[in-house]
């Protein structure tokens, strides 16, 4: 089992930052793409960014310009650095992992969400 722990949440006003965090643990065989999704009230969960192993990084149109993602890949961290922070950006903020067996299972883990509110 891959377990995902999730930091950095918190209430924040319009215009302001917060510094999302997620390690992953466990029982790691080789860790493709890591990233965050996000999952307002009333809405589908959503891409926000993605990191993969190997390429580019990749951001939801709402959030370029304003969201970095990074990745550490000895440590098997990855962040999401949120600037300009709008209310529309209020949601759970989900840690993204998938892990790679080495006889080819692809399994999908979750974090457990932390909750983002852009509020006045």
């Amino acid at each position: 089992q891959v377990q995902l722990v999730e930091s950095g949440g918190g209430l924040v006003q319009p215009g302001g930052s917060l510094r999302l965090s997620c390690a992953a643990s466990g029982i790691i065989f080789s860790i493709n793409t890591m990233g965050w999704y996000r999952q307002a009230p009333g809405k589908q969960r959503e891409l926000v960014a993605t990191i993969p192993s190997t390429g580019s990084t990749r951001y939801a149109d709402s959030v370029k310009g304003r969201f970095s993602i990074s990745r550490d890949i000895a440590k098997n961290t990855v962040n999401l650095q949120m600037n300009s922070l709008k209310p529309e950006d209020t949601a759970v903020y989900y840690c993204y992992v998938q892990n790679l067996a080495p006889w080819g299972q692809v399994r999908d883990n979750w974090g457990q969400g932390t909750q983002v509110t852009v509020s006045s």
